[in-house]
């Protein structure tokens, strides 16, 4: 299964039916009059947060959507029926956007939320509806209204409480197997991580969830690497873990490069509370790390964390330090409920 966060599709409601003109005529029956029904309702859009979803993949190969029209009336005042909306099934933590791609029209942060993104049109009058005192043979009806039509697009923003940031390698993914079930792709080399990862954290009693988003490198705001794309999943995080990977030839410099695209990029990240932590202690020599640490403390103005994911030295203090931010975070218990439902743990 592919992990598909960006979807761009076209919706349109379905039109209401035509009033019908009609008139009863039965023999030995007096006072026919007109007898033409209403049209009935085109159906509506509708947009809903299911389980059991956690990528827009579905939305790759079908980019159009089309709820049904309403009947259209009929004689004997028989009045046609609502045409049967269309639902489009959606992850939690996914946000509706206009055409433009700045637009929010809505953004979906529980679980069975719903969202009536277009409004069938309504059906039209039949002759029967017209009949008055002094009118008592109408010879006209209402067409059906149009439906609503446009493009939407549909951007997935995973639900998490931390965030992992740092450059390629810096040991996030090897973190986030530590800390939690989810299984990660761990390899010696750059980029091993392509998708975001989400991983259910126990730590102080309680429980966060926590995301790992693939790493950024200079001039990702411009495109560089995989881009800054994948920033948008730590905009509702609480508070970002940073790790710095000691054995780089400059930890300052490394720090500095990610806080940078933090910086350029519009979701106010660089605002957010962070934690920074020098990663892979286990890999260099007393002198080094020592000067690494010194080098990082001066970057980022204050003393870093020194944490190995390999050993776990320093992992549950980290925890810890992430579980005092959280706190009882609004976003904690949805984040907790749709990690659970839909854990981010494979990604081909």
């Amino acid at each position: 299964m592919k992990f598909l966060d960006e979807a761009k599709v076209y919706i349109r409601s379905g039109d209401g039916g035509n009033g019908c003109v009609a008139f009863r005529r039965e023999k030995y029956v007096e006072f026919g009059g007109p007898s033409g029904g209403n049209g009935g309702r085109g159906g509506d859009v509708v947009v809903e947060a299911v389980d059991g979803l956690n990528t827009l993949i579905d939305y790759r190969y079908q980019q159009h959507f089309k709820a049904e029209k309403g009947t259209n009336g009929m004689g004997k005042d028989r009045h046609g029926a609502n045409g049967k909306p269309i639902v489009l099934k959606v992850p939690v933590g996914t946000q509706i956007f206009d055409e433009d791609k700045t637009t929010l029209i809505h953004d979906f942060t529980r679980l069975g939320e719903k969202f009536v993104l277009a409004e069938g049109g309504n059906g039209g009058f039949g002759n029967a509806h017209f009949k008055t005192s002094t009118n008592r043979a109408p010879r006209n009806a209402n067409p059906g209204e149009s439906g609503e039509e446009r493009w939407i697009w549909l951007r997935l923003k995973l639900i998490a409480d931390a965030g992992l940031v740092g450059l390629p390698n810096a040991g996030k993914s090897t973190f986030l197997s530590k800390v939690s079930a989810a299984k990660p792709k761990i390899a010696d080399y750059p980029f091993t991580t392509l998708h975001p990862q989400l991983g259910v954290v126990n730590a102080q009693g309680r429980e966060f969830v926590l995301a790992d988003i693939p790493g950024l490198i200079e001039g990702a705001h411009e495109g560089a690497g995989l881009g800054d794309r994948f920033l948008g999943h730590v905009e509702r995080c609480r508070v970002l873990l940073h790790l710095v990977d000691a054995t780089c030839e400059h930890a300052g410099k490394a720090y500095k490069t990610v806080r940078g695209e933090l910086g350029a990029y519009e979701g106010h990240l660089a605002d957010k509370i962070e934690i920074v932590a020098l990663n892979k202690t286990d890999a260099v020599t007393p002198g080094d790390l020592k000067k690494q640490k010194d080098r990082l403390k001066r970057a980022a103005r204050r003393t870093p964390l020194l944490i190995s994911g390999v050993t776990g030295e320093g992992v549950k203090e980290a925890l810890r330090s992430l579980a005092e931010v959280i706190g009882e975070s609004p976003v904690s218990g949805k984040a907790k409920e749709a990690a659970k439902a839909a854990p981010w743990v494979r990604a081909t």
